[in-house]
């Protein structure tokens, strides 16, 4: 069975940090693109990051830039998400997917994924 598990959410105060992480279990990622989405109460799906193949090539939405950082470690079918200096527009539920490419940059365009976690909640809140 192809699943993507993420963890790593919680409640946090603005300022602090989280690590998310996304793991594959049924398939390697060594061939996907992957990319962090999340969805905040009312609103709609929205790109976060996305990595590469071969993690050369990262991207960033601009809510995020400089604050949140994507890493992948394929020897253990995983990739994570640092977030720093969170802030209460943060919350929402954040999904990993995995899209089948070895394009050598990656987009966030959600439709293009193939797999999807179930999410993870993450809460910044004083």
């Amino acid at each position: 069975q192809l699943q993507l598990v993420e963890s790593g959410g919680g409640l946090v105060q603005p300022g602090g940090s989280l690590k998310l992480s996304c793991t594959a279990s049924g398939f390697t990622l060594d061939y996907y693109t992957v990319g962090w989405f999340r969805q905040a109460p009312g609103k709609g799906r929205a790109g976060v990051s996305c990595i590469s193949t071969s993690g050369s090539d990262t991207n960033y939405a601009d809510s995020v830039l400089g604050r949140f950082f994507i890493s992948r470690d394929n020897s253990k079918n995983t990739v994570y998400l640092q977030m720093n200096n969170l802030k209460p527009e943060d919350t929402a539920v954040y999904f990993c997917a995995a899209r089948g490419s070895l394009a050598s940059q990656c987009v966030m365009n959600s439709h293009l994924y193939d797999y999807w976690g179930q999410g993870t909640q993450v809460t910044v809140s004083s």
